[in-house]
């Protein structure tokens, strides 16, 4: 934690914990005297995302690698069964099974990539933030670290806005750029010239409560897990195992233990259905892509 003289209050540590480690990429113009601002980069995200994708990438490599046409692993029998569930997700969604070669992978891509950002929330809440408070600060930068990429709302909607530009590509590729123009202004009251800027303002309401509610539906779940195993991590922060049954400090430890245990197997549920609800609704938005109005 900060590294005041006193032990935090409650109020402080979860405040703590809900810091980002940051850079502010931004800079200024040496031959036109204006700053460049990039933005500010949430660089714990960004590192986890990336290290969790390449690891989901790897073992779907692996399982590709090492699969064989004779009675399989558990391994293979897990990918297998989850790539199975996909592919006939798919097929009930898009029917065109050109687009499917690519829209099923990435489905699976998604899911497995969502899940293990969503697994990190099952680290006890201290372990990597406590690692990084002595060596962050030892490297020039601050102490803050948040390990769940997707209780980030900029990664969420930042998996969401790929998914809608994923739905664009589709709606003019199947479409046409005329044929998807047309249904911009035509749909869904009518072709109707008056009709037409309601038509199309209807379009881009619906697009962006699409991208918005897909990103933050995901990032709200997650984030409301994560604050609960903070609350819980305080309940056992307070003496948690002093051995007097009588101490305030004994039960709280008990409290810490039997609800940790409870909202950790409650957790497994949350962090594999909100995988699975972002992938159908990937899907479901690319296989409107291919439907006319």
């Amino acid at each position: 934690m900060a590294a005041d003289a006193h032990a935090p209050t409650a109020s402080e540590y979860i405040q703590h914990h809900l810091h980002h480690l940051q850079k502010d990429f931004s800079f200024q113009s040496v031959t036109q005297h204006s700053i460049v601002d990039f933005g500010v980069f949430n660089l714990d995200s960004l590192f986890y995302s990336i290290i969790l994708g390449a690891l989901g990438c790897f073992l779907m490599w692996r399982a590709a690698r090492r699969a064989t046409s004779g009675v399989p692993g558990r391994f293979q029998a897990a990918v297998e069964i989850l790539a199975e569930m996909v592919e006939n997700q798919a097929k009930g969604v898009i029917h065109n099974a050109k687009s499917r070669k690519l829209v099923s992978p990435l489905a699976l891509t998604v899911f497995v990539w969502i899940f293990l950002m969503n697994f990190m929330d099952m680290l006890p809440v201290d372990l990597l933030p406590g690692i990084w408070h002595a060596a962050g600060p030892a490297l020039g930068f601050k102490d803050y670290m948040r390990v769940v990429p997707t209780a980030d709302l900029s990664t969420t909607l930042g998996l969401s806005c790929s998914v809608l530009v994923l739905c664009l590509f589709y709606n003019i590729k199947i479409k046409g750029l005329g044929g998807w123009g047309h249904e911009l202004i035509s749909a869904p009251f009518g072709a109707h010239p008056l009709l037409w800027p309601f038509n199309f303002l209807m379009q881009m309401i619906e697009f962006l409560a699409k991208t918005v509610s897909h990103g933050m539906r995901l990032f709200g779940n997650m984030f409301a897990g994560e604050l609960v195993f903070m609350l819980i991590a305080l309940m056992g922060g307070i003496w948690a195992w002093n051995f007097n049954p009588l101490s305030g400090g004994f039960w709280l430890g008990f409290g810490h233990v039997v609800a940790g245990t409870v909202w950790t197997l409650f957790h497994i549920l949350i962090i594999t259905l909100q995988a699975f609800i972002f992938m159908m609704l990937t899907l479901i938005y690319t296989g409107q892509a291919h439907d006319a109005h």
